[in-house]
């Protein structure tokens, strides 16, 4: 099947006897789908896409709350030579906000969507006055008014270098680039995926990974679903909230092959921290995807040796790098090969150095994962600043080319000049060194920030700011801080701030909420500076406030705000049944964070992660009764207990 040139001539070519499609779906729901029946449902949908006026060409936005409909949709735009553009449902306005940007860049858009999510988009497109959108919201095509996919559309046949889809970056809200992927480059890197992890009859897959996100949708439905592997799909949101099932299921499932980034292996830790993971069998699981931001040494350490008594290998963990621009994969290590470590100093890490390997422990050790050499059909070389190669154990920009790789950014051709040399050759923007044919990636040049799975751009959530909080430009700085051996970045932000300490609570507060709100993510800490250190042309040098908290030089403010913080009152009298069980709620999962019951959830840093677990909780006390995006509407225990109340009034 991966002969084929294109996906929809691999699809044509698949057989019924194996391969089936599981998806897992909330309330222990499962339902499996042969080849034939994958495709008939998708030739059902596009059907109603080009009744809706969708032309080969076009680009259809899929924003899809079930992986089946997803599934359904994706497929529908590959046989009607539809350009597919995922795109993550979003909670947060922010999120939401993002798929008109998204929109601005397509020239033909059409969208496919739930009623719940398109009222949602339409309102927050009237309260931004965002009259140019009316175009995405007159071509939507909604799931709940399907029912009938057994009359097909007309199939178009596609050509190697038609565009598949588009690969929006998943962290940047201001200005968001699409990843352009034509069939010759998905199915060069699918072959690739297959021969670098040795894949065989044997293998049975499982992923948690969004199917928005390169590695659900390539590497673990596109790769497995033309290779005919069996392979089991459950949502990312159902990770969150029930982490422990992703193993119960690979043992169930006898599964052979996993993946999960840092955050998912860490969340999967924080679940079993009191009573282990329970009776698993892991004898099956032969390799553990771990790619998708940079790769924590110590949590992988971690990992195996908790799950190492129910039969997980040691040797199952498996680094990999790679990047939305080249389609998936980039470099594997050896099938089966021990983690691969290096110790350096962390003194030659720079652009230019060359790396010195220490012994563990000394006090300028750093680990790094090895991450493995080209994958088939993949070139990749290290680079100096002045283009020429570096050699081996010199650290430079990484850069690749192949058929697999990009030829550019959606309608983008400027960003597309920045990162495409002359021959072909794409900056990833990352920075590592090469030993001995294997990778080693050290940094990033791009400053994003990686928490709990997510990226996120610095100016984005600066931007967020200086928008909902009147701030001005460049008095406000985001940063990700990472101390040495820790598993994922803190989100620090300063905030320029002459007065006294005590003034700075409510900004405290207010950053807090609205990046909780808008982008969903939590806070590690809000700090007031005298200046935001600046170059002379006015870019924001947010390395010198990173390396500034990393040497703990705010530890004295951030005691000083913690206790004028935690000395507010957060009056608890007179509280009614349902706000006294939501506040214990709450309490079990915010830490060190008080929540009064007419505090805002998102102004003491409560992250989308941390909502999806409080959500779980409270619907097994009040089932089907409330939503995740109900948080957004009614955000204070009392407003949200007012919104219980009512329901159960009018049911009774």
């Amino acid at each position: 099947m991966l002969t084929a040139d294109t996906l929809t001539a691999a699809l044509e070519r698949l057989t019924d006897e194996r391969g089936e499609l599981l998806h897992i779906e909330a309330g222990d729901r499962r339902r499996t789908f042969t080849a034939s029946q994958v495709r008939g449902r998708a030739l059902g949908l596009l059907r109603h896409f080009q009744e809706a006026g969708a032309r080969p060409g076009d680009e259809m936005i899929i924003v899809a709350a079930s992986t089946v409909a997803f599934i359904d949709a994706f497929w529908a735009c590959l046989l009607g030579g539809l350009v597919a553009v995922p795109v993550a449902p979003g909670a947060g306005a922010a999120q939401r906000e993002k798929l008109f940007r998204i929109a601005s860049r397509l020239r033909r858009p059409h969208l496919v969507t739930d009623r719940k999510n398109l009222a949602r988009l339409t309102d927050l497109s009237a309260a931004l006055g965002q009259a140019d959108f009316d175009r995405v919201f007159t071509h939507a095509i909604l799931f709940d008014d399907i029912s009938d996919l057994t009359v097909p559309g007309a199939v178009h046949v596609a050509r190697t270098d038609d565009i598949a889809f588009v690969q929006f970056s998943s962290g940047s809200t201001s200005a968001p680039k699409g990843v352009t992927l034509t069939h010759r480059n998905l199915m060069a890197n699918l072959r690739a995926i297959v021969k670098g992890m040795a894949l065989s009859t044997e293998d049975r897959t499982l992923s948690w990974m969004p199917l928005t996100h390169d590695m659900g949708l390539i590497g673990f439905h596109l790769t497995f679903f033309l290779s005919q592997t069996p392979h089991a799909i459950m949502p990312t949101e159902l990770f969150v909230r029930r982490p422990r099932l992703w193993l119960e299921l690979a043992s169930e499932l006898k599964s052979t092959v996993l993946c999960s980034p840092n955050f998912g292996l860490r969340h999967y830790l924080k679940a079993i921290e009191a009573d282990g993971p329970g009776p698993l069998d892991l004898s099956a699981v032969r390799l553990i995807f771990n790619g998708a931001e940079p790769i924590s040494v110590a949590n992988c350490r971690e990992f195996l040796a908790r799950l190492a008594p129910c039969g997980l290998r040691p040797n199952a963990m498996y680094p990999v790098y790679g990047l939305a621009e080249a389609s998936l994969a980039v470099t594997f290590p050896p099938p089966g090969a021990a983690l691969p470590v290096v110790t350096l100093d962390r003194r030659s890490l720079g652009m230019g150095d060359t790396v010195r390997e220490v012994a563990a422990g000394q006090p300028e050790a750093v680990e790094f994962a090895g991450v493995g050499s080209p994958v088939p059909e993949c070139e990749l070389r290290i680079s100096r600043d002045d283009a020429s190669p570096a050699p081996d154990g010199e650290i430079g920009r990484i850069l690749i080319r192949g058929p697999n790789v990009t030829g550019g950014y959606y309608n983008d051709p400027e960003v597309t000049a920045e990162i495409l040399s002359a021959d072909d050759w794409l900056d990833t923007g990352d920075l590592g060194y090469v030993r001995s044919r294997a990778l080693v990636i050290t940094g990033r040049r791009k400053e994003i920030i990686f928490v709990n799975g997510q990226n996120f751009y610095p100016h984005d959530l600066e931007a967020l700011l200086e928008t909902h909080l009147s701030m001005e430009t460049g008095r406000i700085a985001a940063c990700g801080c990472r101390a040495p051996g820790a598993p994922a970045d803190e989100l620090v932000v300063f905030v320029q701030h002459r007065q006294a300490v005590a003034a700075f609570v409510p900004t405290v507060r207010e950053v807090r909420r609205v990046l909780g709100e808008q982008a969903g993510v939590m806070v590690d800490a809000v700090l007031p500076v005298t200046r935001i250190p600046k170059t002379t042309s006015g870019k924001l040098q947010r390395y010198q406030l990173a390396e500034a908290w990393l040497r703990g030089e705010f530890s004295a403010v951030l005691a000083e705000l913690s206790a004028l913080d935690g000395a507010r009152a957060t009056a608890t009298d007179s509280l009614g049944e349902i706000e006294r069980t939501l506040l214990a709620i709450c309490a079990d999962y915010l830490g060190k964070n008080k929540l009064g019951p007419r505090d805002n959830v998102f102004e003491i840093g409560t992250s989308s992660l941390t909502l999806a677990q409080i959500h779980e909780r409270i619907d097994q006390v009040y089932p089907g009764q409330v939503e995740v995006t109900d948080f957004f509407d009614y955000p204070t225990i009392a407003e949200l207990a007012r919104h219980l109340h009512g329901k159960n009034t009018a049911q009774s």
